[in-house]
């Protein structure tokens, strides 16, 4: 079963939850947490697990050859990213930052003027240990693009999944792309909030993502004491889902997560038996 564990606000314990809860199933059960978010990997940091470079990530990017090329512009023309810069009657002006290696200049190219080299764009991580199997992968510093990395992390984790009885993808905050890429073929998704104003106006945007996706989503209250919850009721409803537990906010917990410890709380382990049920 692969579970999403996300939320459209940061800093609401999605990966609090996520560490948590691989932890209480891998008593009993097989289980990979994937820590997807690239930009901003944390888990190995919450589990104080030293990660384990198992492959570097590269992107074909183009070079471009003075001496060949005609400055017709049509590589400027076919790219959709606007990587490629031309003014007639000068050379193409490549910005790297923008190019996603999708090889439609090269492809193009009537006088064979562009060449592919290869840019190292991101790093994937995985360890199998007595605590827990941790997969990751992360961005390199500079490097916009990570819905790529996170495709790239999905292809190796793929490979592997079926090893477990329980795979926990640990999703960036938000919706953007790289949310999307580690949202999809999830049979469940985890939606963890916070009872705030913020906390209301983040969830819905992720509930109404997940829907789109055709993913089935249940709530997570955490620092459920803080806030007011009722004013997420009607985003449940709207939402035809329901909340499967609520964490407290707690001294235990942010002592246990600032050490590195598992975090224990009645809460996890009710969200744990939970996904026994559905299993």
């Amino acid at each position: 079963m692969k579970i999403a564990i996300t939320g459209g606000k940061g800093g609401t314990g999605k990966s609090t939850v996520a560490t948590a809860l691989a932890l209480e199933l891998r008593k009993t059960k097989k289980v990979l947490l994937v820590d997807a978010d690239v930009e901003c990997p944390n888990d190995h940091l919450i589990l104080s697990i030293k990660r384990k470079k198992i492959k570097e990530i590269f992107q074909s990017i183009p070079k471009f050859n003075r001496k060949k090329c005609i400055k017709c512009g049509l590589c400027a023309k076919v790219c959709r990213e606007n990587a490629i810069v031309f003014v007639k009657g000068r050379y193409p002006i490549f910005v790297p930052d923008l190019c996603i290696g999708c090889k439609a200049c090269l492809i193009s190219c009537p006088a064979k003027a562009i060449e592919e080299e290869k840019k190292k764009i991101g790093t994937i991580y995985f360890n199998k240990s007595e605590k827990i199997d941790l997969l990751s992968a992360e961005t390199e510093i500079g490097y916009e693009e990570a819905g790529i990395i996170v495709n790239r992390l999905k292809e190796f984790l793929h490979k592997i999944e079926k090893n477990y009885d329980y795979v926990l993808v640990d999703t960036a905050p938000g919706t953007h792309c790289n949310v999307i890429a580690a949202l999809k073929d999830s049979d469940l998704a985890l939606v963890v909030t916070e009872p705030t104003p913020l906390g209301k106006h983040d969830l819905e945007l992720i509930l109404k993502l997940i829907k789109s996706l055709g993913i089935k989503a249940r709530v997570i209250i955490n620092k459920a004491n803080i806030g007011n919850k009722k004013i997420i009721e009607k985003i449940l409803r709207k939402y035809k889902t329901e909340v499967i537990a609520e964490i407290p906010y707690r001294k235990s917990i942010l002592k246990a997560y600032s050490s590195g410890k598992q975090i224990k709380d009645k809460a996890i382990q009710k969200i744990a038996e939970w996904l026994r049920n559905q299993s």
